[in-house]
């Protein structure tokens, strides 16, 4: 099974709170969802944008959510001190549990 990571960096100059990075997932996602639904006809719109366009558009917006919930982990460990490898390493057990992953 091959392995991927991708490393997210924290950003500058923001003093997110729990709820505010929570409200800024919730966004980002909605926008995810919207990308999905409006370039793939879904929504009942006509775009009109090839393949690639509507992939980039897509991945542009999954990468938001990606770093919107990894601001929301450093928010978890810097201000409520959750150790964040500890949640991983019990997510991964979750994930191995279920047969999702193979070490």
């Amino acid at each position: 099974m091959q392995s991927k990571t991708l490393s997210l960096p924290k950003l500058n100059r923001l003093n997110p709170s729990l709820e505010s990075t929570a409200l800024k997932l919730m966004e980002e996602t909605g926008e995810l969802a919207q990308a999905i639904g409006k370039f793939r006809g879904l929504s009942g719109e006509k775009i009109f944008m090839d393949e690639k366009e509507t992939l980039d558009e897509i991945a542009r917006e999954l990468l938001d959510v990606a770093q919107t919930a990894v601001t929301m982990m450093f928010v978890m460990e810097d201000t409520y001190g959750i150790n964040i490898d500890d949640s991983l390493k019990s997510h991964l057990l979750k994930l191995e549990t279920k047969g999702y992953l193979r070490r």
